[in-house]
């Protein structure tokens, strides 16, 4: 009698489903359903929101690859709603050779980076470090790399340099000078080792051991131009010597080439 009396109250404590009340059920059924959704769209959002497609445009320092690993630098940033939330307070900064950038979310799995670097018009040797300046002279980065596409400038007096703050020259008009200079080589594709300016302002490019004296600042783009053609024809960087076009003009394109005596 007794284990039948002990069966009957297992049987009365043990509740399905069924038994519960129905205000008990909905309950039961609410908290479920909210489990299922919430955990889907966790899922969601971790699956569906990944970054899968990473371009970027402008950047000739960095690799597309490096630009993606100073953007997404935790596994969370690989989320593009997080990253645009992140970036939404917190700008990407203290990038050197880089002014900002900008950020595109083109959709949920596409970002697009827009690089604007800063004006790097040469770099100085100074306690065997390159300190890259920009058009106003500030020194924005202290390497001891060599970035491809900028020239040493020589001939500046200075007796010290501090990151972040102008080079110490008399006369900061050189800097628009120099930036002018580089732009213009640039753009005839024209990449010297190392640009000298003499104390009167004239400037001599060196390309290896060929020196070109340009003079001063009259028909530069001219000049440029014409030692474009130049090089790209006769392959003077295989020479040792001097192109002199000091006394090049537009009507009078005369040039003499001296060779270095062996």
């Amino acid at each position: 009698m007794e284990n039948t009396s002990n069966t009957l109250q297992f049987r009365k404590k043990k509740k399905t489903f069924r038994d519960l009340s129905i205000l008990t059920r909905i309950r039961l059924i609410v908290i479920l359903s909210a489990v299922v959704i919430l955990a889907g769209l966790v899922v969601y959002l971790l699956v569906g929101f990944k970054v899968r497609n990473f371009t970027v445009e402008g950047s000739t320092h960095y690799s597309a690859q490096e630009i993606r690993d100073m953007v997404i630098n935790d596994r969370f940033c690989e989320n593009s709603l997080y990253l645009k939330l992140k970036l939404k307070y917190k700008k990407i900064e203290n990038i050197p050779f880089v002014e900002h950038m900008d950020v595109q979310i083109r959709d949920r799995n596409s970002v697009h980076i827009i690089v604007y670097e800063k004006a790097i018009a040469g770099y100085v040797v100074y306690l065997e470090n390159r300190m890259y300046f920009d058009k106003d002279g500030i020194v924005v980065e202290s390497s001891k790399e060599d970035v491809p596409g900028i020239p040493e400038i020589t001939g500046l007096s200075f007796d010290h340099v501090v990151l972040h703050e102008p080079l110490p020259v008399e006369d900061p008009r050189i800097f628009k000078e120099i930036l002018s200079l580089t732009q213009l080589m640039n753009k005839n594709e024209l990449d010297a080792d190392k640009i000298y300016f003499d104390e009167a302002g004239k400037v001599t490019l060196y390309f290896g051991d060929v020196r070109v004296p340009l003079g001063g600042d009259e028909y530069l783009e001219e000049k440029l131009k014409h030692l474009s053609e130049m090089l790209e024809k006769t392959e003077l960087s295989k020479f040792s010597g001097k192109l002199n076009m000091e006394k090049f003009t537009p009507d009078n394109m005369r040039s003499s080439f001296s060779y270095d005596e062996k």
